[in-house]
């Protein structure tokens, strides 16, 4: 890391199942006023854009700034498959930390369809032919069933025949999410649920019930990211820095692995984690608040040992002694997460950001976590494109 990144502002609007949701120009103009109108800019001191989403295309990221003006500044339109929002803020952040620009907008928005996810380009070869043949070769893949579902739910079987872990405890990681969601306005699903209600819920795939997939969702968020000389010059405070961050993609040995948890990004998760933290200069067991990529539970489930929040196989130990939760050892997911919250792709990251920044600032309402100084934010797209932030509150 070079100079500091400061976090000068956040917003997001409420997300929403695809029925409710307005159009994704509508919904990332909504993110973009919040932001500004957070971080006290207009949108002429904005020098570059990012522009974070799947579905869509080309220069959808101009149809949404340009709601704000036309100032000649590049926009960059990112497509990182789930990471979108989280690659665009990682572009924002090494072009204000090279000295490139002294302040950017990231912002990420997503206009979902009803039901799974499902390719788009059926006429040119698939980005994830390689990983299909692989998990082809570790699972009894079913042609009838989605596809996405069926890369966690090996990975959750190979957990469980790795760990012993019981398959009601890969649920619990929905009833917590649900309750954390009870106290987030901008969540999708807030009613309570039971376990009895997870895994009473139809079978997705192997291990995995509906009430474990989070569903499809249209949404938007953004982040502001400047220089310490740029807040300075603009009287502005920002509370929240970016201390360390960093975006891989998989080793050379992936599909050597004959491993479903490889193939969902769990070995990029702890390649990344370890690079932030040896960056930063953090323990994992010193953050107390995490933001992670809980598409599936069993994603939350492997994502608690790639960050280092727990011992490996000890996941199973760590949500039933209520170590991921409020009074545990660190809350994860006080939004509700992907399962809760919802998932519209390319505004995923920029949402986690926008959450573990009012964390840092205390902004957070019902579902602030007490004496946060630290937050670490995850955010993974199939494929593989893994991003790991480490956020910190400054004076």
């Amino acid at each position: 890391m070079g100079r500091r990144v400061l976090v000068a502002g956040v917003g997001m609007v409420p997300f929403a199942k695809p029925s409710a949701g307005r159009t994704y120009d509508e919904m990332g103009a909504g993110a973009v006023a919040a932001v500004l109108a957070d971080a006290g800019l207009p949108y002429g001191k904005i020098q570059q854009v990012y522009a974070g989403y799947v579905y869509g295309d080309s220069t959808c990221g101009q149809r949404v700034v340009y709601r704000f003006g036309k100032t000649s500044v590049p926009v960059i339109n990112v497509n990182n498959n789930c990471a979108s929002g989280s690659s665009a803020l990682w572009l924002a952040r090494q072009a204000v930390e090279s000295g490139a620009v002294e302040c950017a907008l990231a912002v990420g928005f997503e206009q979902m369809p009803p039901g799974a996810l499902s390719a788009k380009w059926n006429d040119r070869p698939h980005p994830l032919t390689d990983f299909q043949a692989s998990l082809k070769s570790v699972y009894d893949v079913n042609p009838e069933l989605p596809g996405t579902p069926q890369y966690f739910a090996a990975a959750g079987q190979e957990y469980m025949d790795k760990y012993g872990m019981r398959p009601e405890t890969f649920a619990k990681v929905s009833v917590k999410a649900r309750s954390h969601a009870a106290n987030n306005p901008y969540s999708v699903f807030r009613d309570p649920i039971t376990l009895d209600d997870v895994l009473g819920s139809p079978t997705v795939a192997g291990p995995l019930t509906r009430l474990q997939c989070c569903p499809p969702t249209c949404g938007a968020a953004a982040v502001i990211v400047c220089s310490e000389e740029f807040a300075l010059r603009h009287g502005l405070s920002p509370k929240v820095a970016i201390k360390a961050q960093t975006l891989q993609s998989d080793a050379d040995d992936l599909f050597d692995k004959s491993s479903a948890m490889s193939l969902v990004g769990t070995d990029v998760t702890r390649a990344a984690a370890t690079e932030v933290y040896e960056a930063a200069g953090v323990d994992p067991r010193d953050i107390k608040v995490v933001e992670l990529h809980d598409c599936f539970t069993v994603n939350e489930v492997l994502t608690y040992e790639g960050l280092g929040l727990c011992g490996e196989g000890g996941a199973e130990e760590f949500i039933l002694n209520g170590d991921n939760t409020y009074g545990g050892r660190v809350v994860t997911n006080p939004s509700g997460g992907l399962l809760s919250k919802g998932h519209p792709l390319g505004a995923t990251g920029l949402a986690q950001t926008t959450e573990i920044t009012w964390q840092l600032r205390g902004e957070a309402g019902a579902r602030q976590v007490e004496g946060a100084t630290l937050g670490l934010q995850h955010n993974l797209g199939l494929g593989t494109a893994g991003v790991v932030t480490l956020f910190e509150k400054v004076s």
